[in-house]
């Protein structure tokens, strides 16, 4: 097997931030990208990123999200005899049993759990494997599409009412999850897929301390904006500046080559091919050795033991090309299908004017901390960004607007991060902007 590291940047952009936000004393969230390290391992596996927000008193709930990243992908990968949707799960259960194990093993952990969101990125498409409130989204000519369920009391009421969520009584409270990964032996886990494949796509990866903070939208906008790297960045500003009061964590993947895809247009249905694994050698030797038995027996004119012989190594081979055929023939298996009913979300994000007035709104709002609290800023690096914003926003280049403010507030945000949990005189947080 070719193990050579495989240079993926001229087919996929991906970037990754997570942050305490403004509130929390420690990060829960936990994030992990694992690439293919080979062509090979490319059509076995594909990339696999991920996402897990935990949850849990003392350090449960980030030793719970750390687990949950560690464990997954080393089992997605080592599990080569199954394809690929069934070695998720797999993946996926294993890390359940260890943090279940480890909250029943000590009594400061009790009840731990995470939620996880993982898109695995394949030469059939992209397929998801989730629990939890974490999110999964697809964004794709100005349109972003959430691919994975919120398994949380607002969406189980959704679904089970079919009601709108504006509909969903307020006194609900929107961050009460039914499911996640640890506290219980077994677990209930959502996979969706495959979901083709373009080139331009952008998958975006967050815990709810984004998500909550931060319209669909918005996200979109900001994705359809921005590159990754940049984007992930202006997320995360934008999250913090709404109050930042959950962690906040963000992974995102832009599909920029499209060689090594297979069935672009998404209509042929996918083949999920089991990995051949080879024939153990005690089958191989045991083979062998029928098949000279019999024609020891046959020198010998012992035509029945012969004859017990032949049929001995004609049954083990029989029984070697029919396991090798299943593993080839997803009609055998079972492997041809489509997992799921997602999208389960949609909405329009071209950058518009209402995004800019609310960047607009933000950078007024740093402004005015920054010159009460005397902030050391760059303003000559802020006002550069803040004036070209204000030249595209004339010129209704919206994009180009949401890009330079995005910038202007990265300016403030290293500064802003300083005054937390100082007070003004009158007891307020000088960094509560929510």
């Amino acid at each position: 097997m070719d193990e050579r590291p495989v240079n993926w940047d001229h087919r996929f952009q991906y970037a990754s931030l997570t942050d305490v936000g403004l509130r929390r004393a420690n990060n829960q969230d936990s994030l992990v990208i694992a690439l293919a390290s080979s062509r090979e391992r490319w059509e076995q596996r594909g990339h696999l990123f991920m996402v897990a927000d935990g949850m849990g008193a003392h350090a449960a709930g980030e030793l719970a999200s750390k687990l949950a990243t560690d464990v997954v992908p080393l089992t997605y990968f080592k599990v080569l005899d199954l394809p690929a949707p069934e070695a998720l799960l797999a993946a996926v259960r294993d890390a359940n049993a260890q943090i279940n194990g480890r909250g029943r093993a000590n009594p400061d952990f009790t009840g731990m759990g995470t939620t996880v969101s993982i898109l695995t990125v394949l030469p059939e498409g992209a397929l998801t494997a989730h629990v939890g409130d974490s999110r999964v989204y697809r964004w794709r000519d100005n349109r972003l599409e959430q691919l994975t369920f919120d398994h949380s009391l607002v969406w189980e009421m959704r679904a089970a009412r079919q009601i709108p969520e504006s509909e969903v009584p307020s006194f609900i409270p929107k961050n009460v999850i039914t499911r996640s990964l640890g506290p219980s032996p077994q677990v209930e886990i959502d996979l969706e897929g495959p979901f083709p494949i373009r080139v331009g796509d952008t998958f975006v990866l967050c815990s709810d301390g984004l998500s909550g903070p931060v319209d669909d939208a918005e996200i979109g906008q900001i994705v359809g904006c921005l590159p990754p790297d940049e984007a992930a960045r202006a997320l995360v500003d934008l999250a913090n500046l709404r109050g930042g009061p959950d962690n906040v964590t963000v992974v995102l993947v832009r599909v920029i080559g499209d060689e090594l895809l297979r069935d672009g247009d998404g209509d042929a249905r996918p083949v999920w091919a089991h990995s051949a694994r080879p024939v153990r050698p005690a089958v191989w030797t045991l083979l062998v050795a029928f098949a000279l038995a019999g024609v020891g027996f046959a020198l010998f004119q012992h035509m029945l033991a012969a004859l017990g012989s032949f049929v001995g190594a004609a049954a083990l081979g029989l029984g070697i090309l029919i396991e090798r055929r299943q593993r080839e023939n997803p009609s055998i298996d079972g492997g041809n299908r489509r997992y799921g009913k997602g999208p389960y979300t949609a909405c329009d994000c071209s950058a518009s004017l209402g995004l800019v007035d609310r960047l607009v709104e933000s950078t007024h709002q740093l402004r005015d901390a920054a010159t009460s609290e005397q902030w050391n800023v760059d303003w000559d690096r802020f006002d550069a960004h803040v004036d070209r914003a204000l030249v595209a926003t004339k010129a209704e280049d919206y994009p180009e607007a949401v890009r330079e403010h995005c910038y202007a507030i990265r300016v403030m945000m290293g500064e802003l991060k300083n005054q937390r949990g100082r007070k003004r005189p009158d007891g307020a947080d000088v960094t509560d902007f929510s």
